[in-house]
């Protein structure tokens, strides 16, 4: 009895075989070559499927916020859809070409965590989802929904000030063992920037939040729920903000000790205890907007869905309701 195969290239080739038709919509491919899942023949074959039921142009990004730019011109250009193929930083880069516009994101799993990707229903397996596309050309449903800024830098989910982005900011420096070790690694450099970095004398923050004022070390903002996933577990931290919800929410961390630090990472990993009931974790949602500035002169990092983009001593957040176009 003959079994189906469970080798992507196979199942892909079925794929395109399934949905051959006459290209209906433009659909520009941005790809990340250096995200952890992606190579030149599963690039290869998945634009070959696509082109099933699309008119399909495909390109490589070449550096930093190239897909910033490549968006832009296809917006410009009049494409029905861009596809980000990558990870959530190569998302991120490619809404901020999109946001204000009216051609639709969708993306692709390319990257470990692929938050984006699951909040909007796409599957995290590369030949489901590129189903899932194909699919999507007989129910095609643009919608509107909500993004965050960061000074002049947009978010699809969540942005960070401090311990958080530090950590990231180690990740980004070793791209192999983070495609390699994944989530793990992320732990491991948590523990390390934890005990060097922010056991004694931390950078100290100050959060704006309305009316209150609220002194920490890490701020954490978040547009869309949740903060991020350790393997296919979500990590909560704020509560409150959704897609479609028009505000932010997050938690402010007040205190970084070692014996804060197991239990907020306990409660971040519940599926029942709630990170905003710890005693060292200030809760805020319902927000248009925010600030955080530094208080000791210290440059703070900051980072943007998983993406570190450097150090401010000031940190100004807004929600931008329905200000983007997706399509999943």
């Amino acid at each position: 009895m003959a079994t189906a195969s469970t080798d992507p290239h196979v199942r892909l080739e079925a794929l395109r075989l399934e949905a051959e038709g006459d290209p209906r919509r433009r659909m520009l491919v941005i790809v990340n070559p250096y995200a952890s899942t992606v190579s030149d023949r599963l690039k290869n074959l998945v634009v070959y499927a696509l082109r099933g039921r699309y008119e399909v142009h495909a390109v490589d990004t070449e550096s930093r916020d190239h897909a910033t730019v490549l968006c832009r011109e296809a917006a410009r250009e009049g494409y029905d859809v861009v596809v980000a193929f990558g990870g959530d930083g190569t998302v991120n880069e490619a809404a901020n070409g999109l946001v204000g516009s009216d051609t639709p994101l969708c993306c692709l799993p390319g990257g470990r965590a692929n938050v984006y990707c699951r909040m909007l229903g796409i599957p995290t397996d590369l030949v489901d989802a590129t189903e899932h596309l194909l699919g999507m050309a007989h129910d095609w449903r643009p919608r509107r929904v909500d993004v965050g800024r960061v000074n002049d830098r947009y978010f699809l989910f969540s942005a960070g000030v401090g311990l958080d982005a530090s950590v990231v900011k180690r990740v980004d420096a070793h791209p192999r063992l983070k495609t390699r070790l994944g989530e793990w690694y992320y732990a491991w450099t948590g523990i390390r920037t934890f005990n060097r970095h922010y056991l004694v004398r931390p950078p100290r923050l100050e959060a704006e939040l309305g009316e209150e004022r609220v002194t920490g070390v890490t701020t954490i903002v978040q547009s869309a729920e949740p903060y991020t996933y350790f393997g296919n577990r979500p990590v909560h931290m704020g509560e409150g903000a959704t897609l479609e919800s028009g505000d932010l929410a997050g938690v402010v961390l007040e205190r970084a000790t070692a014996i804060d630090i197991p239990t907020i990472t306990w409660r971040a990993l519940s599926k029942r205890a709630r990170l905003v009931k710890h005693r060292r974790v200030h809760g805020f949602s319902g927000l248009s907007a925010l600030g955080v500035v530094s208080r000791d002169e210290r440059a703070l990092p900051l980072q943007v869905d998983g993406d570190y983009i450097g150090e401010v001593h000031e940190a100004r957040f807004a929600s931008i309701p329905r200000g983007m176009l997706v399509v999943s």
